[in-house]
């Protein structure tokens, strides 16, 4: 089967399971895979051992923060891992501007609480 019909898959970073157990399933019925990270300090391990397409990052992440994963997956040495699309999900994104997101290098961003057809509408942007 060639590569192209195999389905995408995103990583979501969150620590809540409500959170994540929803949005899973709202993308496995889009026909994507979804691969889950609790932390911070899963992320980079997760991108290193599976070939993901895209990664939903909540900011507030216990260990390390999705702005500091944001700027770690920039500054991977691997291509596919450094040029990935990062989405990331914040219910407080007072505390950080479009410039703070675009330094760390965020693609898009979606305040909480979600709306799930604007999460599949920019996960169809920026994956397909």
């Amino acid at each position: 089967m060639p590569a192209e019909n195999s389905p995408k898959t995103i990583l979501i970073a969150e620590d809540s399971n409500v959170i994540s157990n929803l949005t899973r399933k709202i993308l496995e019925q889009q026909k994507y895979k979804v691969l889950l990270a609790k932390n911070g300090g899963d992320v980079l391990p997760q991108l290193e051992k599976n070939p993901v397409d895209a990664v939903l990052m909540d900011i507030n992440i216990p260990i390390k923060d999705g702005m500091q994963c944001t700027r770690d997956i920039r500054a991977h040495a691997n291509a596919s891992i450094n040029s990935l699309p990062v989405i990331v999900i914040s219910g407080n994104a007072n505390d950080y501007s479009m410039a703070d997101f675009q330094a760390a290098g965020v693609t898009a961003y979606l305040p909480k609480p979600l709306n799930f057809d604007e999460l599949v509408r920019m996960v169809r942007q920026y994956v397909g």
